[in-house]
């Protein structure tokens, strides 16, 4: 006999937020959804990680960055390696190139700023349920995609594409905070060349901003990260 689908458990999430009005509200929002449950909250990672390795073990982590004692990429890369069931969905007052890349790094399956509207949200956690990932205007699909590839010796990331010289030295300074303007006189030459490296390196690799470009760069061990 089939089980109706309004007996299934929902899938459930946990709040990681320091902040406990709006960790209170998100709670709310979300429970008003009716398509998830709230299986616990936390004021940081640490608490988060303690209440996982009580085996309180949720679908879906809903975590912010900047919080005391333990940190939103911390708790990724421990989710991750410890938890890899658990889906991590980032929650950002920010969105900043290099937030989204160190959240992704750390394993992060999507990014939502604070200020999005409830639908977004829904969107968001909907989507990192059923197909593993969030896809925004911030961060396309086929990166997140990248981003977990790393570990398999077949992924993209691996297939190392040949590059020139010139054109791994303008990736290697669209890692640092330098405009596109400013790389073009770091490496002596006009603008107009530089963004012809740029599309040069968005049809050669499998990215089309500049997000994609560091990761690529960060993955494929052109360049470290502390």
């Amino acid at each position: 006999m089939d089980m109706d689908s309004d007996s299934l458990p929902k899938p459930s999430v946990a709040l990681v937020d320091d902040h406990i009005l709006l960790r209170n509200g998100l709670a709310n929002i979300i429970r008003n959804f009716q398509s998830h449950d709230i299986l616990f909250e936390a004021d940081n990672g640490r608490q988060c990680v303690a209440k996982l390795e009580a085996g309180l073990i949720p679908s879906i982590v809903l975590l912010d960055i900047n919080m005391p004692e333990m940190d939103g990429y911390s708790t990724a890369m421990i989710i991750k390696s410890r938890f890899p069931q658990v889906k991590v969905l980032a929650l950002s007052m920010y969105d900043s190139e290099n937030s989204i890349i160190r959240m992704l790094r750390s394993g992060a399956r999507g990014y939502i700023l604070k200020d999005s509207d409830p639908g977004e949200l829904q969107q968001a956690l909907s989507d990192v349920q059923q197909k593993g990932y969030y896809q925004s205007e911030m961060i396309t699909s086929r990166l997140i995609r990248l981003v977990n590839d790393l570990d398999n010796p077949e992924g993209q990331l691996q297939q190392m594409i040949h590059l020139n010289e010139r054109e791994i030295e303008f990736l290697k300074l669209s890692c640092t905070e330098l405009t596109y303007k400013e790389i073009a006189d770091r490496m002596g030459v006009s603008p107009r060349t530089v963004d012809g490296y740029r599309d040069t390196l968005f049809e050669k690799l499998p990215v089309k901003t500049r997000v994609g470009l560091v990761l690529y760069a960060i993955r494929s061990g052109l360049v470290m990260v502390g």
